[in-house]
């Protein structure tokens, strides 16, 4: 009788604790992105949907530039758009997360009015009096091709030509010879999708670059003509090239069939973002930009929002390492300020980590990590169980198998 009892204590002692440590749920996960998007994205949407964001947006900046927080709105809306759009483009429904989208909706279309008329207290800033509105521009049309019915689809005619007019003054601005020549290719793809109309020595211009001359091998393209250790193939490249070549595709233009070739690319990207992620849910601080926080994994979310992850990961994994990412660096201290702005930094607030060019609109480009929520809550992104990710099964002393190259990529 007494070993029963022992054994059934056991059991229970077991069974407890495993409810204790059980790993959470695929809906668990997409509540909890929910949620931090959400956290993100409030004081920037609320405060544009009703002309106060350059009333009440903060500016942190290692900068002293006249113009630097005159650009920092467009910045903060621009980035915000951009990562949360293919969540509102599954549009409202009955649900709790469908009512929160139609709010959240809402919230852009109103705030994309405030910002193109010239009468409003937040009018952004398109023009070349500086350069960093052409960044900015195309990261909110990549946002609006994202959303195309809920949000550019909501916008009223005349708000769509207001800001068609605003997108096409970026065309004074001379991108430098790097990254920023997809900013240029971004807008004129835009605005090819959205009027017919396009400059096409702008969309070509870094297309061809990029396909032609930049590309140094295993998924890794140039930043210009040399090659930098950062995050940029990830939070630019990748993404941009993938989604102008896709437009390029819908519309029949020449150079479009190279988007089969990207798409192989990005994936080997995302393969080797995910062996980034170490078992303590930490990746490496490296480059610059390193304060814009987890949309460093820009490209592997959008690889997994085009359902297109490559067939060594599984799309639980990959959830189960980005949560886990969310969480370590979301969860620190000094992350946010007492109004619910995000402060610089890495893990926490550390402006020093940042470059002069980077100010409180800029970390908005943390919002990129969330472009899998534009996947249905039914799709198997958000069904597979917990699972445990490349390094962390490694580190267990679990065979994963070999990490190869991209061969002629």
């Amino acid at each position: 009788m007494r070993t029963r009892n022992c054994l059934l204590i056991a059991f229970c002692f077991i069974f407890l604790c495993g409810k204790l440590y059980a790993q959470p749920t695929g809906s668990e996960d997409r509540m909890y992105w929910v949620q931090t998007l959400t956290r993100i994205a409030d004081p920037v949407l609320v405060n544009l949907s009703q002309g106060t964001l350059k009333k009440n947006m903060p500016f942190e900046s290692l900068s002293d530039e006249p113009l630097r927080r005159s650009v920092s709105y467009l910045e903060a809306v621009g980035r915000t758009v951009c990562g949360i759009a293919p969540w509102l483009e599954l549009g409202p429904d009955d649900t709790q997360e469908g009512k929160l989208r139609e709010r959240y909706i809402q919230l852009v279309v109103k705030g994309l009015k405030q910002a193109v008329d010239p009468q409003s207290a937040d009018y952004l800033m398109f023009d070349n009096r500086h350069s960093q509105p052409l960044v900015d521009a195309a990261f909110l049309v990549q946002g609006l091709l994202r959303a195309p019915r809920q949000l550019w689809g909501n916008l009223d005619v005349d708000i769509q030509k207001k800001l068609v007019y605003e997108l096409k003054r970026t065309r004074g601005i001379k991108p430098n010879e790097s990254n920023w020549l997809l900013f240029a290719s971004m807008v004129e793809a835009a605005l090819l999708e959205f009027t017919g109309e396009y400059d096409s020595q702008r969309l070509y211009y870094g297309v061809n670059r990029f396909i032609d001359e930049w590309y140094k091998g295993d998924a890794w393209y140039g930043d210009g003509a040399e090659l930098h250790l950062d995050y940029y193939n990830s939070l630019v490249i990748h993404p941009m090239l993938t989604d102008v070549l896709y437009v390029m595709k819908k519309h029949g233009l020449e150079r479009a069939e190279f988007l089969e070739r990207q798409l192989v690319r990005q994936q080997r990207m995302a393969a080797q973002l995910e062996r980034m992620i170490s078992p303590e849910a930490t990746y490496p601080v490296v480059g610059r930009s390193i304060v814009y926080r987890f949309g460093a994994f820009h490209a592997l979310s959008q690889i997994a929002l085009l359902d297109k992850i490559p067939q060594s990961l599984s799309k639980g994994q990959i959830r189960s390492a980005l949560t886990a990412v969310m969480q370590r660096q979301i969860s620190m201290p000094g992350t946010f300020d007492e109004n619910g702005w995000l402060k610089i930094g890495f893990s926490g607030s550390q402006i020093n980590m940042s470059e002069p060019y980077i100010n409180t609109g800029s970390l908005y480009m943390c919002t990129a990590v969330f472009l899998p929520l534009g996947l249905p809550a039914n799709h198997p992104f958000w069904t597979e169980p917990y699972s445990e990710w490349t390094n962390l099964k490694a580190w267990k002393g679990v065979d994963v198998g070999a990490d190869k190259a991209l061969r002629k990529g």
